[in-house]
């Protein structure tokens, strides 16, 4: 027998992606529309990551964005992008990174773009946000808390 053949095959699918939650908030208009606009931005993400049955995982994505203009925000975006990906034949090993950095790139432009359209909708210049490395996320994250589970 082959060593080939003792291998499980590693097996990776996109079931969904969707949007679960999100909200825009301008706490301080008309008034930040009236003056010099010098926005300072606050920018978060987070993961949580829910088990399903099948070898199926939720990976939800949440990025917050703050923008101030002075001391008063001037808008306030959050959206959670999720997926339901379908992983199998993967060690413990190779699940972490495949959850906590893989699944998070692939979600990644689809907030970027519903952001940029609430952003652009709410009356404000659009807002593209750049590229994130979630491979030094994620190892940044098991240095930080090295033998826990570095996924939130």
């Amino acid at each position: 027998m082959s060593e080939k053949n003792n291998e499980v095959e590693k097996q990776f699918s996109i079931q969904k992606i969707y949007t679960k939650d999100m909200s825009f908030e301008t706490p301080n208009s008309p008034k930040v529309f009236t003056e010099k606009w010098e926005p300072a931005v606050d920018f978060n993400l987070g993961t949580h990551v829910l088990p399903l049955e099948n070898s199926m995982y939720e990976v939800a994505l949440t990025v917050t964005i703050t923008v101030k203009n002075g001391d008063a925000t001037a808008y306030l975006v959050e959206v959670n992008q999720a997926g339901i990906f379908s992983l199998s034949g993967f060690t413990d090993a190779e699940m972490g990174p495949m959850i906590g950095s893989f699944c998070p790139n692939i979600l990644f432009p689809y907030a970027r773009e519903t952001i940029s359209d609430l952003v652009t909708k709410g009356g404000f210049p659009q807002m593209l946000l750049a590229p994130v490395n979630f491979d030094a996320l994620y190892s940044q994250q098991l240095q930080q808390a090295p033998g826990s589970d570095a996924i939130n």
